[in-house]
């Protein structure tokens, strides 16, 4: 899967200006908030609880310009509960932010 590095900060730039450190703040924020969407896909026990993760994930990677992840968050919402290739592309992409 290919990343775009400047997605989100293009993103948070057009919301937000030219203010380097408002930037950096709101990237923490996206990537704290898209692994604990991720740990809750990994902690998910029933299909509603994977789905959510996934679709919360989804939805984040949406605001924020991440369109590959938004892609793949949304794969992830169809796939069995603890998908562990899943959990891996998963995780692999929110690295990669």
């Amino acid at each position: 899967m290919a990343y775009d590095p400047g997605a989100i900060d293009a993103t948070l730039a057009a919301a937000v200006g030219d203010e380097p450190a408002l930037i950096a703040e709101l990237r923490e924020a996206f990537l704290d908030s898209a692994k604990r969407a991720l740990h809750a896909m990994l902690a998910a026990e029933d299909g509603d609880s994977w789905r959510q993760g996934a679709w919360r994930l989804k939805g984040l990677a949406a605001s924020f310009g991440a369109i590959r992840l938004m892609a793949l968050a949304g794969e992830a919402a169809a796939a069995p509960v603890g998908d562990i290739q899943m959990l891996r592309r998963l995780r692999r992409a929110v690295e990669r932010l």
